[in-house]
């Protein structure tokens, strides 16, 4: 019974390993070495060496906050690596730098407008470094005792024992404050600062002083020097919050919560105003600096003109993130007119953009893309069975071939295999369907199909 057991939360936990991996897990950055060269195979990405070279050029910009209001365009036909590249500019920024990704066709499924949308997108990508001095008490605790009363009720007493190189001093403890160290499971031995104002406790590590103690130390504990000087310190304090979080807190309609419940609403223009002249403000005085980051739009020929005519001039602002755009069509109509324009995007905004260009795969790469996706499927493949899904990945398209990769190996594993060979890649292959077959069936047996266009048209001109 415990063996069952054992095995059902075994499924459920590769169940869920699954369910983490996305389309773009494995991009860890943009592969470039120190000179701003394209390493072939790096970080998760593969090939596309000249449009991540140009990628390279502008994260640098974007870094030194050079960029701040440009528009970047990758262009170029379906399954090339686009999307890659903007995660894998968002992965070299670090967290501090602001980065929203969004699909060009959500903004007419929200509840507020279209400009309201996009602003709330652009406000998103800019953030506010805003540093602020506070008093910390920091050292090693050296003892803490806990007095609890007799019959169990009532609040608790304590004193807590800091050090630090130079000095030691013991501080009264409240309730609040022996929950704050209970929670924290604050013990002898550890280093921690105390924020004065909050009365936020942080442990920091482990004293080298208690490195040989024999108490029970997992691999991943932190030892860190006894601190020097003062047990009362001013320390700065920077924290980066985005222009968007600034507003919705500073609305009073929505207020704080909003942030957790993501129902934001339409904020007024009076507000922001008065955020942006109160940011200006703190840059002035030397408390706050603008983070320039990046807001990613996906999809963008599915924009319409209101949309773009908008993006023009928010991006002529001072306060503008750099939008990366990412399309696979070629000359098409605008949305919301009848006009026809490279890419679907109308000739003033293309003028404002520096276009990068992606071009497909070569067999080798293709190769080396699903080996690496293999690898964060947790899937054995043998060589052959590499070399068949490459080649079917050459006749049909990568994403075709990739979604084969997690079905393939649970076919394997239903006839007790590690790893995956030809024979799971063509059981696979002749299951699902692919575009190009898919279309071949719909033409074959259109006759048995409702609302059959095709028919309708057929007749029309044997009418004619």
């Amino acid at each position: 019974m415990a063996s069952v057991a054992a095995a059902k939360v075994q499924e459920v936990r590769e169940i869920t390993r699954i369910e983490r991996i996305g389309a773009h897990s494995h991009i860890r950055g943009l592969g470039l070495d120190d000179s701003l060269e394209p390493r072939h195979v790096s970080q998760g990405m593969v090939g596309q060496l000249s449009a991540r070279r140009a990628a390279g050029v502008v994260l640098e910009m974007i870094k030194e906050g050079k960029i701040a209001g440009r528009a970047i365009l990758l262009a170029g036909q379906p399954g090339t690596g686009k999307t890659a590249i903007a995660m894998g500019i968002a992965q070299a920024l670090g967290p501090d730098t602001p980065f929203t990704s969004m699909a060009g066709s959500e903004i007419y499924s929200l509840e507020f407008s279209k400009t309201e949308a996009l602003t709330q997108a652009i406000r998103k990508s800019i953030g506010v470094r805003i540093k602020e001095e506070t008093e910390i008490i920091e050292g090693e605790v050296v003892e803490i005792q806990v007095e609890r009363p007799a019959t169990g009720v009532g609040t608790k007493v304590g004193k807590l024992t800091l050090k630090t190189t130079e000095m030691e001093t013991i501080y009264d403890l409240g309730n609040k404050m022996i929950e704050s160290l209970m929670k924290e499971k604050v013990k002898a031995g550890d280093v921690i600062t105390i924020d004065k104002a909050t009365g936020k406790i942080s442990r920091l590590g482990r004293s080298f002083t208690r490195a040989r103690d024999y108490d029970a130390t997992g691999p991943q504990t932190r030892f860190v020097q006894c601190p020097e000087g003062e047990l009362q310190k001013r320390k700065e304090v920077v924290h980066t919050v985005t222009v968007h979080e600034v507003d919705v807190i500073n609305s009073r309609t929505h207020g704080f919560l909003a942030l957790f419940s993501g129902d934001t609403g339409e904020i007024k223009a009076e507000v922001r105003e008065q955020i942006n002249s109160k940011v200006a403000e703190w840059r002035e005085e030397g408390k706050a600096e603008i983070v320039p980051g990046v807001l990613f739009i996906d999809e963008v020929h599915m924009l319409d003109i209101e949309c773009f005519s908008f993006l023009n001039r928010a991006l002529e602002n001072e306060m503008a993130p750099v939008v990366i755009m990412a399309t696979n069509r070629g000359i098409t109509r605008i949305r919301g007119t009848n006009y026809k324009s490279p890419h679907g995007i109308p000739i003033d905004l293309l003028d404002r953009m520096i276009i990068v260009s992606t071009s497909p795969y070569q067999e080798k790469e293709l190769k080396e893309i699903l080996k690496i996706r293999c690898e964060e499927e947790d899937c054995e493949m043998t060589d052959d069975a590499l070399t068949v899904l490459t080649r079917i990945a050459l006749e049909t398209s990568l994403r075709y071939a990739i979604q084969l990769i997690t079905t393939a190996s649970l076919v394997s594993r239903k006839r007790k295999s590690t790893e995956v060979d030809i024979d799971d890649v063509k059981r696979v292959y002749s299951l699902f369907l692919d575009e190009n077959r898919s279309a071949q069936f719909l033409k074959e047996y259109q006759d048995e199909f409702m609302f059959n266009e095709l028919e309708d048209e057929s007749m029309e001109v044997s009418a004619g």
